[in-house]
């Protein structure tokens, strides 16, 4: 996600021709976030490389060891520091080889054209991003998180949390508990497919779209148009069941017939909704085997 001109909008695929040339006022650009080095994650600084970092393993020919990464699609843009200069906000995941996964905010900017990090701050564990901004010189982030009754894999309680930046780096803000999650946060925005799985996007053409309304949903599957019926509730804050899937019957190439019949029959196995950096994960199981299905939000468009 992009924060542009006080919008947040979903990040494409941005192609930088071998020659281009970044403003001066310019924040780093996706290709440099991913290939820079971020302090405050370790006690040692660690430089990611395509977006990836891996340490060396914590035992001599061991498999565990700590790794971090850059979440895609995710970046926010605005002048933090009031110096006249934007800067990136980004996400990093980090895991030390275990079964702990953690997400930390990181601000990043340009000092003599080269990008830099200006400071990074833990958000935690278990925590899931719907989305983010920047207002003035303050970093604002939607989360589900984890409340006083939530199992530490499932959290449920809804809240935006604030942090500031000045000389001496990030300070964090008392956050706003906003809520408990629930299928109505899904409504009133059109969700458009932007991965099959984590590691396979797909084009912008031909769409897939979700919109949630009450117990029922419906959208685009490629081809033709869906309905459902959706109820969540389980054991677990998340749980989703999808029912009734039908649709129109168009004919399509075969590419698109494909694509509309793999999205079709792993959104009638969903089990579980979350947000992930400003995404909606559909979470499906069917004979043993768990995917995924991301959306990010249609921004309407501005006059």
């Amino acid at each position: 996600m992009i924060r542009i001109n006080g919008y947040f909008i979903a990040a494409g695929a941005v192609v930088l021709g071998a020659f281009a040339v970044t403003p001066a006022d310019a924040a780093p650009t996706s290709e440099q976030l991913g290939n820079i080095t971020y302090k405050g994650i370790f006690e040692h600084a660690i430089t990611l490389k395509n977006g990836h970092w891996v340490g060396e393993p914590f035992v001599a020919g061991g498999s565990s060891r700590p790794a971090v990464g850059l979440i895609d699609d995710f970046i926010l843009t605005g002048d933090l520091n009031g110096d006249g200069k934007d800067e990136s906000v980004v996400l990093l995941w980090e895991n030390t080889g275990g079964s702990a996964t953690y997400t930390y905010l990181a601000v990043t900017g340009m000092r003599d054209d080269r990008p830099y990090t200006l400071d990074t701050a833990l958000i935690g564990e278990h925590v899931q991003v719907r989305a983010g901004r920047i207002v003035g010189n303050r970093i604002e982030l939607d989360v589900v998180q984890q409340g006083p009754k939530d199992a530490a894999c499932c959290p449920s309680q809804k809240a935006t949390r604030y942090w500031d930046l000045d000389a001496s780096g990030l300070h964090v803000n008392p956050s706003r508990i906003t809520g408990t999650l629930s299928l109505a946060d899904l409504a009133g925005t059109e969700w458009v497919l932007n991965r099959m799985e984590k590691n396979e996007p797909l084009a912008a053409q031909p769409e897939i779209t979700l919109v949630f309304d009450g117990d029922r949903i419906s959208g685009k599957s490629a081809c033709n148009r869906y309905f459902a019926g959706a109820k969540e509730g389980g054991e677990l804050p998340g749980d989703l069941h999808i029912s009734d899937i039908g649709g129109t019957r168009m004919a399509c190439p075969e590419e698109v017939m494909n694509l509309e019949n793999r999205y079709l029959e792993a959104l009638g196995s969903v089990t579980r909704y979350s947000f992930m950096a400003g995404k909606l994960v559909l979470t499906w199981r069917k004979n043993g085997k768990t995917g995924t299905l991301l959306f990010i939000p249609r921004q309407p468009q501005r006059p």
